[in-house]
């Protein structure tokens, strides 16, 4: 049954780290049967999430760790190649973001992103006993332009190659997609930047 609503309306919203929970399945099933990009594994740390609104799961969430070289990133970042391979660790990277095809909420998207602004980095630290500064991810610019994050304050910063991590050709062959960042505090060059 459809769920039309307005934000206020649902809140509070609650996030549940399902890592290593018995829901970790019920998030897995739900992002390969809804998710246009299906349900892939992650390598690396990585958190899970599923949105409830009520005892209703409305959305899942995804984050690991992030792709070692973006161009627009390390540009808007500043930081060498021998900094960013040590402080890669300072950024995490939003792998999968799903709200369920029959919620029909408008700004749930942006509120949503918001939320795990304030959420994530806590939860990361205590799973992996060191900060988070930053956070990024890849739009496919051929099905979606993006408005959640910029609703939700992220930064677009350009486009990827569409040629992946392992090209060997040089050619585009994948979709182009548009790299949106969002600093989780004002010194986050610093941080990221640091080489102590």
């Amino acid at each position: 049954m459809p769920l039309t609503a307005s934000v206020k309306s649902i809140r509070p919203l609650r996030f549940i780290q399902v890592r290593r929970t018995p829901l970790e399945k019920l998030f897995n099933s739900l992002v390969e049967q809804y998710h246009y990009l299906g349900y892939c594994r992650p390598v690396g740390e990585h958190l899970k999430y599923i949105v409830y609104a009520g005892e209703n799961p409305i959305a899942c969430m995804a984050w690991s760790s992030a792709p070692r070289h973006i161009k627009s990133r390390d540009q808007f970042i500043g930081w060498s190649p021998e900094v960013r391979i040590k402080n890669l660790s300072l950024i995490s990277y939003n792998t999968r973001f799903l709200i369920l095809p029959w919620v029909r909420v408008k700004y749930l998207a942006s509120h949503i992103l918001s939320q795990m602004a304030r959420r994530l980095p806590g939860d990361w630290q205590k799973q992996y006993n060191h900060p988070i500064h930053y956070f990024e991810t890849f739009v496919d610019k051929s099905l979606f332009p993006g408005t959640c994050y910029k609703a939700a304050n992220w930064i677009y910063l350009g486009d990827t190659t569409g040629r992946g991590k392992n090209d060997q050709t040089g050619k585009p062959n994948r979709s182009i997609k548009g790299v949106w960042g969002y600093p989780l505090n004002k010194h986050f060059r610093e941080y990221l930047c640091h080489a102590g």
